[in-house]
């Protein structure tokens, strides 16, 4: 047995002890083990950017600088044509998160709001039919701007927090979706708000912006993936999560015996991230992004395909309206 081989057994047998032990109805055999990728990451290398100086617009975006050409007529050269010679586009995405990015082993597909955002984009390039026009590499939190870096991946569409750190390794496009972080807890916890877990353990995803500004006085507990805090709040590992109310959502239509403790902690702007070699297909997709714009626009309708126009996971919510753009050749 070689050494793949031996790597792939070991995971399959992780991934059936995950499942007699977890509760969580989205459970991360789910995604099936034809979704994993064994292929060990290329060493990421530093650049004179990753130590630059942000600027003080950094969630800034490139305007688009023409009209969007009509699918299947890429401006010659550029890295959107390069996609449609490649005949997909590969799009970086998180398995796990119910309603953001979700492998749907009943269907064998991917779902979620930031998949269908990525599918607007495909379809840009390549028109209504989507067969065989995308394709999804599934990764880790802690992996998704080095899978743009190594060219392992078009583009994240992953929740991905616009910070000035991240825009010292990556471009993003416009602000697609404002989310807030804030603490999902089990629904007999006694906590009233986020100041009453200090010494309590707190779940986050490394890599996410939740570790880094983790709540005082609280124990961190780093995971892996997104889903393991749900599992480990079930199994009273944890106490309480700290995450983006994107995620949240999720977790609550999966586990109805969770609440959300009020009050926003910090507002978390996602970007879809895209290398920096690349300043046409940023223009490209803020282009895209305009044109699901409108009261009824396309944003607006898979914001409610996902999150519902007035509940999610039993918490009330309103739909919001699109961020608005911010260029960097303006003052936002």
């Amino acid at each position: 047995m070689n050494r793949r081989q031996s790597m792939l057994v070991i995971l399959v047998s992780c991934l059936v002890l995950l499942t007699a032990c977890s509760t969580t109805k989205d459970d991360r055999l789910g995604s099936s083990v034809e979704q994993l990728d064994l292929t060990p990451a290329p060493a990421t290398s530093s650049s004179s950017s990753s130590s630059a100086a942000c600027r003080k617009d950094y969630k800034a975006s490139l305007r688009p600088d023409r009209p969007l050409p009509a699918p299947n007529k890429m401006s010659p050269d550029s890295f959107m044509d390069a996609i449609w010679r490649q005949g997909y586009l590969m799009v970086g995405v998180d398995q796990n998160t119910k309603l953001l990015g979700y492998y749907n082993p009943n269907k064998k597909q991917f779902e979620g709001f930031d998949i269908d955002i990525a599918q607007e984009i495909a379809k840009a390039i390549f028109g209504p039919d989507l067969h065989g026009r995308i394709r999804y590499r599934a990764l880790l939190t802690s992996q998704r701007t080095d899978a743009v870096r190594n060219k392992q991946v078009d583009i994240v569409a992953d929740a991905v927090t616009i910070n000035c750190p991240r825009t010292r390794l990556v471009s993003f496009s416009n602000v697609y979706f404002m989310a807030h972080q804030r603490v999902l807890v089990r629904s007999a916890s006694q906590a009233q708000a986020p100041g009453d877990l200090r010494g309590k353990k707190v779940c986050a995803t490394t890599g996410s912006t939740a570790i880094e500004t983790m709540l005082p006085g609280v124990r961190p507990y780093p995971v892996s993936a997104r889903t393991d805090c749900l599992v480990a709040l079930q199994q009273a590992d944890v106490d309480a999560i700290l995450a983006d109310d994107a995620i949240l959502y999720g977790f609550l239509a999966q586990d109805p015996h969770t609440k959300l403790l009020p009050g926003n902690i910090t507002d978390e702007p996602y970007g879809l991230a895209i290398d920096k070699s690349h300043p046409e297909f940023v223009r490209f997709v803020n282009a895209v992004l305009e044109q699901m714009r409108g009261p009824n626009g396309r944003w607006t309708q898979i914001w409610k395909r996902w999150f519902g126009s007035g509940q999610v996971g039993g918490q009330s919510t309103k739909v919001p309206v699109q961020p608005p753009p911010c260029y960097t050749d303006e003052k936002c």
